[in-house]
């Protein structure tokens, strides 16, 4: 008689050094089981292919520090097993708004009568527009009528709030008598002018574009979608003078005192919080936001909110630079970064250090790059350093590995030293 073959149990039992709860083990055994193939080692690296297919950390040692396939800013999120005071006030015991106190701080650092969080900053743009302009026209330069990743289309935005979109200006030249024109046409109905931060790309050579305090001149209100969540252009919250790689990078507090009657950007980006969307401005606009259906729908829960309020009040108190993550990559010094690759490179006993170029990333400051340091490994090893726990993703230039320090914290250049020592016999042949 030919050896019994081994139940769906047993096979799941041997798969849960994977990791994986037991019914998807048993999900696994019995595929595996249905092909007609008795090789163990298959079903083994189906279920770590599996686990390893979930969410979970890895190391961005690309040099971009907001990158958006891993989850932009990088964030510790502590959330006690408790009940939290989302919708409650304290002082009457009454139904309070989960908007009033993130609200009111981020109206403080950005210098705004008051502001409101949803999920992400295309929410923010999607229901500024619906709540300000459904049912009429809103004006955008051709310039500024983009695509920003992801499948954000400004036209297709504007068409599902309801509003309808009025394209003014040329793609490279837009000014204000543009917008004029289009306000003062016998039937026009405009109820709102959208200036857009093309994010991820800049254009140059014969170009024009109108300001915001030009656009302030119009007798409607203008909201201007920042999209990066620079906050403040002298950056407060750092020790020394803004970085230069931000110069020119619009910022929430100056773009509202310019003239904009409201703001939108995303929490993710260069706030350093977590996925969120902002909308900062004026009190009677942001009121008419958090009135709208569809606030509910695109609201944060109690995690993001409370994760957003503690980035919040770190840049209120000027301790961003030591206690917010992105912020800490941002500023870290090249000298340091020199001695941590070194340090790499003296433990792994192979590899160079050299001077690398990071980018903040997810379309913030477009064109502008940080000074950086990095282990280069001769030859392509991405695909041995993803297989390492947790995964170490770099990135290839000619044929030659970078490993970026700026986008490390320090307490993970443990793992990149383990990584490349696993990855040297594959290198050696």
């Amino acid at each position: 008689m030919g050896e019994r073959p081994l139940s769906v149990d047993a096979i799941a039992r041997q798969l849960a050094t994977s990791g994986l709860p037991h019914p998807l083990c048993v999900d696994i055994a019995r595929t595996w089981i249905a092909t007609g193939s008795f090789d163990l080692d298959q079903a083994l690296a189906a279920a770590t292919s599996l686990r390893r297919s979930l969410l979970g950390p890895v190391v961005n040692a690309t040099g971009v520090l907001l990158h958006t396939n891993l989850g932009r800013a990088p964030l510790a999120v502590f959330h006690p097993p408790a009940a939290l005071n989302i919708e409650l006030d304290l002082d009457t015991g009454e139904r309070g708004s989960r908007q009033d106190a993130i609200g009111g701080l981020l109206a403080r650092l950005c210098g705004a009568e008051a502001a409101m969080v949803v999920n992400n900053g295309a929410a923010a743009v999607l229901l500024v527009v619906a709540a300000l302009a459904g049912g009429r026209e809103v004006l955008v330069s051709r310039g500024e009528s983009v695509e920003i990743g992801g499948g954000f289309r400004v036209p297709e935005v504007v068409e599902q709030s309801g509003a309808r979109l009025v394209d003014v200006g040329t793609t490279n030249r837009t000014r204000l008598s543009d917008y004029e024109r289009a306000v003062r046409k016998p039937s026009a109905d405009v109820a709102l002018a959208l200036k857009v931060h093309p994010s991820n790309y800049r254009v140059e050579g014969f170009v024009e574009a109108t300001s915001v305090a030009e656009l302030a001149e119009l007798a409607v209100p203008i909201a201007v979608d920042l999209g990066s969540g620079l906050v403040d252009e002298s950056c407060p919250w750092l020790p020394g003078p803004p970085p230069a790689w931000l110069a020119g990078e619009p910022a929430a507090r100056q773009t509202l005192a310019a003239g904009a009657a409201l703001v939108t950007f995303s929490g993710d980006k260069l706030l350093g919080g977590p996925q969120a969307g902002v909308i900062a401005g004026r009190r009677d606009l942001v009121g008419s936001c958090a009135g709208h259906p569809l606030a509910r729908a695109l609201r944060p829960g109690a995690h993001v909110l409370l994760a957003l309020q503690s980035v919040v009040l770190s840049h209120l108190g000027r301790t961003s630079a030591t206690d917010v993550p992105f912020w800490r990559m941002a500023t870290a010094t090249v000298e340091s970064l020199q001695e941590r690759a070194e340090q790499v490179v003296a433990s792994v006993g192979w590899g160079r250090v050299a001077a690398t170029e990071a980018v903040p990333g997810a379309g913030s400051a477009p064109g502008s790059t940080i000074a950086s340091r990095g282990v280069l490994l001769a030859g392509d090893h991405l695909a041995a350093l993803r297989r390492h726990e947790p995964a170490i993703i770099a990135r290839v230039a000619d044929d030659v590995t970078v490993i970026d320090l700026r986008s490390v914290d320090p307490a993970d250049d443990h793992h990149l030293v383990n990584a490349v020592i696993d990855a040297l016999p594959n290198a050696l042949g």
